[in-house]
């Protein structure tokens, strides 16, 4: 259907837009809650199918491989077939439509974001609810812009508004869902861009938590406030997690490059034997495969030894560039929220040897998160607000600022691109080279 060019900046069109926001707010809060819901369900058949592969022996062991192999092999048929552009956590497709690109067919973009994620997801790989559901929302605005026919540019900002609500219903967290829009996907600060952020947001979290809850995605006991003494050891921190966060990335585009050199190999099979994989570590420890928010709950609770943390760090480190490759649908944050989580972790833990009297290393736990995230993305004031809703702890704003203050001057003295840079310079070659 075809738009106008011009945006209606009269009052009548401003409200237009802003009622169009809570519309779409409300529409992908409800897709997105399903989503939710969908994946918790996956995620609990999963844990009580292999409980009952474990009864059955080497029988049990192929079943579990079998079905996370073809589950997964499922998703990334979806994505090549349906939707190419449904692959991976979809946020760089959703910044190349801002930018006036191809936001492609968004039925097909969001059924198979949907389903190839409730498949690629619970079948136990390393990918976040979020990509999926950023996507979901974008989609969901570009079918309302059509429908109401509004011009490039109000269609534009009910892109990035509808995509922030994805976000918002992701983690439960309104005020980081409209953070995202004007930090990552816009760039940019205007009032009829903030209203519609702020309205898409408000309508998602009114709608989603009839379904999921008014609770924060971690209960954290509440931290009193460290004391400003903490802030040069809380930089540390933010210089420690932007040194993890610059491998995090480069494994991530490394692993992404070796999967495109392998030409040979339908995406098919590529994805069945890295689902595969994912499996058998499934029926070995459940506990470490699948999004990983029980992982940071664990964390955020100061639980495990600090040999077990090291371990799951490693191999969390691995999976989720690996599962990333598997071509599916996706995200990165919740992956890098448990790295997060656990660098501060364990940072906290030598810090309480150390330096006595100082924050708790949950308090710690929760800062890395945040950190971390910032380093990898480049999106500060989201991840503290991230950070924030998802724990509740307001009185770590302070260290969380002083964190990301280090993460960020690190990550740009290293030279490392954000992430989702990196990723949409790869989709534009590689679709400069199918042209």
């Amino acid at each position: 259907m075809p738009r106008d060019l011009d945006q209606d900046d009269s009052r009548a069109g401003t409200l237009v837009l802003a009622l169009l926001s809570l519309l779409v707010g409300c529409l992908t809060g409800l897709v997105c809650a399903a989503f939710r819901l969908l994946l918790e369900l996956a995620d609990g058949l999963r844990g009580e199918f292999i409980a009952w592969a474990h009864r059955e022996g080497f029988l049990g062991l192929l079943l579990v491989v079998a079905g996370a192999a073809a589950a997964t092999a499922a998703a990334a048929a979806l994505v090549s077939r349906i939707s190419p552009n449904a692959a991976g956590s979809g946020i760089p497709e959703v910044e190349a439509a801002l930018d006036g690109g191809d936001p492609g067919r968004p039925v097909r973009t969001a059924f198979v974001k949907f389903v190839g994620g409730v498949l690629a997801i619970g079948s136990g790989l390393a990918l976040g609810r979020e990509g999926p559901s950023v996507q979901m929302g974008h989609s969901i605005a570009d079918l309302m812009g059509r429908l109401f026919r509004r011009g490039q540019l109000d269609a534009r900002v009910l892109f990035a508004a509808g995509a922030g609500a994805g976000l918002a219903t992701a983690f439960n967290a309104p005020i980081a869902g409209a953070v995202f829009v004007l930090e990552e996907l816009l760039r940019r600060f205007d009032t009829r861009t903030a209203a519609a952020a702020l309205g898409a947001s408000a309508g998602a979290i009114a709608v989603a938590r009839v379904f999921v809850g008014v609770d924060p995605d971690f209960s954290v006991p509440p931290q009193p406030f460290p004391g400003f003494a903490t802030v040069p050891v809380h930089v540390l921190l933010g210089v420690l997690a932007a040194l993890a966060a610059a491998a995090y990335t480069r494994a991530v585009m490394g692993t992404l490059a070796i999967a495109d050199r392998a030409v040979g190999i339908p995406v098919e099979a590529r994805a069945a034997l890295i689902g595969g994989g994912v499996g058998l570590l499934g029926w070995l420890a459940p506990q470490w495969v699948g999004g990983g928010d029980s992982l940071t709950q664990q964390t955020l609770l100061d639980a495990g030894t600090l040999s077990t943390i090291a371990l799951v760090f490693a191999i969390r480190f691995a999976l989720g560039p690996l599962s990333y490759a598997a071509g599916t649908p996706g995200g990165l944050f919740a992956p890098m929220l448990v790295l997060g989580a656990q660098i501060g972790l364990v940072f906290g833990r030598l810090c309480a040897l150390w330096l006595p009297g100082g924050a708790s290393p949950t308090a710690y736990a929760v800062v890395g998160l945040a950190a971390f995230f910032t380093a990898v993305v480049r999106a500060p004031l989201t991840g503290i607000c991230l950070a924030v809703e998802m724990t509740g702890g307001v009185s770590l704003l302070l260290p969380m600022l002083a964190a990301c203050f280090g993460a960020m001057v690190v990550m740009n003295l290293l030279g490392v691109p954000p992430i989702y840079d990196l990723l949409r310079e790869r989709a534009e070659r590689k679709a400069r080279s199918a042209g």
